[in-house]
């Protein structure tokens, strides 16, 4: 074994392999003393191979990345960011990989450091945390909302019961039980807004098959005909910590909205619905950063979502579809973000793919 090796393989360095970003130690030539498991995983290339070439010879344009990290190792300046686009590895069919550089010194004066974000990478993250954020702020405000619709809902059945017993008229009695069941209603809406702040959280292990064939059994009990739902599953996919109720209505949430967008397929018999999970691994979700992860994808072949409420959809009372109440995806998205987990919808006409993300041990 080579001492740039041996190095990698003993140094302390090897920390930056729990980072989900590209990581290499560079020379004023290029050559790398360390490369992380990130880098290998993206080019799909071993460190060793890695090692014995140049950084530069990965980038679509090495003149930039040569000439910062000379500038950098000059002590010109202590860090520079620029975006750049990485190649892919001989024979392989992907573009070039668009990337976010970070060059930065070190202690060691003829060693840069050289960090590469992935651009879709650095979106998602942010969009993980905006959603994050989002949630947060809805769970407060449905839970004061909540709470200040309460108190004067209740009076106003009570006095609409109290009416309805002093008049003697019969319209004017059918007017009372207008406003009680209007304001049943209303109470209603708020135990659902309410629902998933107030039930506690069930933990035990979790099968996502059984979650899923539990949810397929639904759907197809409720759309007998003209409806596919197809299982694609990676069996091996170990069971978790969890609450299995939680992630059924979840997972049913998303599907049975599928289920009713796919009102004319149904009709015509071609409708599908396909559960997909997979393994996916070094994954960064809410700034933390997993080894494992669960992805479940829940994808149907119908209009798809509006774009003028694509950016919405987890909003509380947004609906695509007359009549619904806004609910099912703000509570789907409340028990996966329980589960410390994400939810994210790509939608085209033809393919809508709601896809679940949750953290493996």
């Amino acid at each position: 074994m080579s001492s740039p090796e041996r190095f990698a393989a003993s140094s302390p360095y090897v920390a930056f392999d729990h980072l989900a970003t590209m990581v290499a130690l560079v020379h004023a030539d290029g050559t790398c003393l360390f490369v992380n498991s990130a880098f290998e995983n993206v080019l799909g290339l071993s460190r060793r191979s890695m090692l014995r070439g140049s950084l530069f010879d990965w980038m679509v344009e090495p003149a930039t990345l040569r000439d910062v990290v000379g500038a950098v190792l000059r002590n010109e300046f202590s860090i520079s960011r620029f975006e750049a686009q990485l190649r892919r590895p001989p024979g392989s069919s992907g573009d070039p990989l668009p990337v976010h550089v970070i060059v930065t010194q070190t202690d060691e004066p003829d060693l840069a450091l050289v960090e590469l974000v992935e651009i879709e990478q650095q979106t998602r993250q942010d969009r993980e945390e905006r959603a994050l954020d989002q949630a947060q702020a809805t769970k407060e405000l449905i839970r004061n909302l909540a709470h200040e619709i309460k108190n004067p809902l209740g009076g106003i059945r009570g006095a609409a019961q109290l009416l309805q017993m002093e008049v003697e008229s019969r319209g004017l009695s059918e007017y009372a039980q207008v406003i009680i069941n209007e304001a049943d209603r209303l109470q209603a809406l708020v135990d659902r807004l309410l629902a998933p702040h107030r039930k506690p959280h069930v933990v035990g292990d979790v099968n996502i098959h059984e979650v899923c064939e539990r949810v397929r059994a639904l759907i197809l009990a409720e759309f007998p005909k003209g409806l596919a739902v197809v299982r694609d599953y990676d069996t091996s996919i170990p069971e978790f910590r969890g609450d299995r109720e939680q992630l059924i209505q979840a997972v049913l949430n998303i599907a049975h909205n599928a289920a009713q967008a796919l009102h004319e397929r149904i009709q015509a018999g071609d409708a599908c619905i396909r559960l997909k999970t997979r393994i996916a691994r070094q994954v960064t979700v809410g700034k933390q950063r997993y080894r494992l992860a669960l992805e479940l994808h829940i994808l149907d072949n119908g209009p798809g979502i509006p774009e003028s409420i694509r950016d919405r959809i987890f909003y509380p009372l947004v609906s695509g579809r007359e009549g619904g109440s806004g609910l099912g995806l703000t509570l789907a998205q409340t028990f996966v973000q329980q589960h410390h987990g994400t939810i994210e919808c790509e939608s085209v006409p033809g393919n809508t793919d709601f896809k679940i993300l949750i953290p493996l041990p």
